[in-house]
């Protein structure tokens, strides 16, 4: 193989990785716990929040609420980091030829 077509072939896996992140940036994870809903673009920002069951809650609530919104966060940002390591495995490697 030349180096003309190894470059090629280089800079096509490079506009396929660039391709894959900005479909994973605007991609949507959303996390649950039983009391909160989260849910974050693949940038890892946080787009939405919903606390269930608002009527129902009082001043003594407030600490597990905040639990509850830790938990779902972190399991919405596992959900892109999984996410993004499913997709862009298989270029594992080659970045540092780019």
């Amino acid at each position: 193989m030349n180096m003309q077509a190894i470059m090629r072939q280089a800079q096509q896996m490079q506009s396929e990785i660039m391709k894959i992140q900005r479909e994973l940036e605007k991609t949507e994870y959303e996390g649950n716990s039983s009391l909160v809903t989260v849910v974050l673009n693949g940038k890892k920002e946080m787009l939405k929040l919903t606390i269930k069951d608002k009527e129902n809650l009082n001043s003594d609530d407030m600490d597990i609420l905040e639990d509850m919104v830790v938990v779902a966060f972190n399991e919405a940002m596992k959900k892109v980091d999984v996410d993004k390591e499913k997709k862009l495995s298989k270029y594992q490697g080659l970045a540092g030829m780019m």
